[in-house]
């Protein structure tokens, strides 16, 4: 009876780490469930199928009713806790701020282009970081600081020791835990006003355009094109704006894609991923560690001007910039009629 308990929940917990949904995992419990009682109920005693599956239909009965039992309790739990939390946010997301907001943000509010209307857009805006690296790490802590109300993470690694080189969001104690975990608990330390979603997994095509539809702007930081290519299809699929940074060495760049509103997409300025050995990571190249501080500043910037309405942003352009040489520069890109994702090439 245990082995079959601890193989369906094996089974079960599978789906969960392969990013499959509750009810996936259910239907998975479900159906061990319905097959062990089935088996008991039409195979005669003494069947070694009957046996190895707790020799009794009544045993069943009882691990289900304390199945119940226990489901219920959390369920309750969280119900609870769910109506509890939901008055913090109405108030923090209220159109008035309290008086300890104005005094955090009293520098952003004095300036003329964003003032105390930009800042309630601030505190109103969803926006996802695809990535808590090196990029990662300075974009969410300059959203966070700034009052973006929620703030969404999603990445599947841990940190290692070689990321505190430059991915200043973690120290020492963090070595192990996963990454969106240990950005969420610095986050809400450095701003107990925002609601940061953390999302333990890696973007996929498969769950990026519906997560992506949830936020009002994105940010990619992460370091492949093959990945960069999934979440700029996502973004497209999803008529959402989407900031691009990338690094590596001594140079970094940022733009801002959004083919809805008539700029080019990702797929416009890369229609291909570069042949092996043509860009390497950082880890086979690597990166000065102060770079991702710098772009991901800009990335930032470039975020807030969005969300508030100020000055001119990055699109239709890239800026790049050479921290060996202390000079930076921008091109101009074009959106591609032709491009496969965003254009009349697609499908």
């Amino acid at each position: 009876m245990f082995l079959t308990v601890f193989l369906v929940g094996g089974a079960a917990f599978a789906v969960r780490r392969m990013g499959g949904s509750v009810g996936a995992q259910g239907a998975i419990v479900g159906i061990g469930l319905i097959f062990v009682m089935l088996a008991q109920l039409a195979l005669p005693d003494g069947n070694p199928l009957r046996v190895a599956t707790g020799g009794s239909v009544w045993s069943w009965v009882t691990l289900l009713g304390i199945g119940v039992v226990i489901f219920s309790y959390f369920w309750l739990l969280k119900t609870l806790r769910s109506r509890a939390a939901n008055t913090l946010p109405h108030a923090v997301k209220s159109n008035k701020m309290s008086d300890a907001e104005l005094e955090r943000y009293a520098r952003h509010i004095v300036l003329r282009e964003v003032g105390g209307q930009g800042q309630r857009k601030l505190r109103n805006a969803r926006v996802l970081v695809v990535g808590a690296g090196g990029l990662g790490s300075p974009v969410l802590q300059y959203l966070a600081a700034a009052g973006v109300g929620t703030v969404g993470v999603i990445d599947d690694d841990i940190v290692s020791a070689s990321n505190l080189q430059r991915q200043v969001l973690f120290d020492e104690n963090d070595v192990g835990t996963a990454k969106v975990f240990a950005a969420q608990m610095k986050l809400k330390a450095l701003n107990p006003f925002v609601d940061v979603l953390p999302y333990n997994r890696k973007f996929t095509a498969e769950n990026g355009t519906d997560l992506v539809g949830e936020f009002d702007l994105i940010l990619d930081g992460t370091d492949t094109f093959a990945t960069r290519a999934v979440v700029n299809k996502a973004c497209v699929e999803a008529t959402k704006p989407l900031i691009s940074g990338a690094i590596g060495q001594w140079e970094g760049q940022v733009t801002v894609f959004d083919p809805a509103r008539g700029d080019p997409c990702y797929a416009c300025l890369f229609p291909t991923e570069p042949a092996d050995g043509l860009a390497p990571s950082c880890a086979e190249a690597g990166v000065v560690g102060a770079l991702p501080g710098i772009i991901g500043s800009m990335m930032a910037s470039e975020a807030i001007k969005e969300i508030v309405g100020a000055g001119k942003s990055l699109r239709s352009e890239m800026l790049i910039f050479d921290a060996l040489y202390g000079e930076s520069r921008k091109i101009n890109i074009e959106r591609r009629v032709d491009c496969k994702v965003c254009g009349d090439g697609n499908g």
